[in-house]
C-alpha cells in the first residue's frame, strides 16, 4: 500500500480490491487532475475525499502512477545532532524537513546530503540509513506534479550556524529536542509525520 498526499489528504494506492469507506477506482483510468481538484475542492470545504486506486500489480501501481504525472524525484534529510536534536526548517509557515530535487546525474544520496547542507548550512552530514519514499502532489508553473522524495536518517557533529537558504522561502532553521519536534509537528505535513514515531506523534 502506497499513500499519496494531496495536501494533508491522502490518496491510497493498493492491490486491495477494496477498501471501506474508499472510491475504488482502476489506476490505468485515474484522471489524476481532475481527482486532484476534487480532494482540494473537498479540503477546503472541511470534507474528506477517500479515493483508493487499484491494480492487482503493485509494480503496475507504481508504473501507472508515474506515467499520470510529470515526476520530481527528491532527497531528504531526517538530520541528527550530537545531543540527538533533528533538524528542522520552516518554509510557508510550516515545519518541515530539509529537502529538495536531485539534479543530473546526480546520485540520490548525494543530493539529500547537498540539499541539507544547501537549506540549513549544516555540514558533516553522514547517511545512517534510508528511512523511507514519500509521495506528494504540487502545482508548478500551472501544471500539477509528483514529488516522490527519499528519505535518509542522517548524523553530524557539526554545531555551527544555521543558515536558512532564503531563496528557496526558508526562513527558520532549528534544532529541535524531542519535546520541540512533538509541537512543530502538530504545525507540519502528513508526509513529514510519516517519517516520525508514534511517541512524537501523539
Amino acid at each position: 500500500m502506497y499513500k499519496v498526499f494531496v495536501n494533508n489528504t491522502p490518496i491510497i494506492l493498493s492491490t486491495k480490491k477494496s477498501i471501506e469507506g474508499y472510491k475504488k477506482v482502476a489506476i490505468k483510468d485515474v484522471d489524476f487532475p481532475l481527482i486532484i481538484r476534487d480532494v482540494l475542492a473537498k479540503e477546503a470545504n472541511g470534507e474528506e475525499a477517500k479515493y483508493h486506486f487499484y491494480h492487482k500489480s503493485e509494480d503496475k501501481l507504481i508504473e501507472h502512477l508515474y506515467a499520470k504525472l510529470p515526476v520530481v524525484v527528491a532527497g531528504g534529510g531526517k538530520v541528527y545532532n550530537s545531543d540527538m536534536d533533528i533538524l528542522f526548517i520552516k518554509r510557508n509557515g510550516k515545519w518541515d524537513l530539509p529537502k529538495g530535487k536531485i539534479e543530473k546525474n546526480e546520485h540520490i544520496e548525494t543530493a539529500a546530503i547537498r540539499e541539507v547542507e544547501e537549506e540549513t548550512g549544516v555540514d558533516g552530514l553522514e547517511i545512517t540509513k534510508f528511512l523511507y519514499k514519500t509521495y506528494h502532489v504540487f502545482k508548478r508553473n500551472g501544471e500539477f506534479r509528483l514529488k516522490v522524495t527519499y528519505w535518509f536518517e542522517m548524523k553530524t557533529e557539526f554545531d555551527g550556524k544555521l543558515v536558512p537558504q532564503k531563496n528557496e522561502g526558508i526562513t527558520k532553521v532549528r534544532w529541535k529536542n524531542k519535546r520541540k519536534a512533538k509541537k512543530a509537528l502538530t504545525n507540519s505535513y502528513a508526509n513529514i509525520k510519516k517519517l516520525f514515531s508514534h511517541d512524537y506523534l501523539s
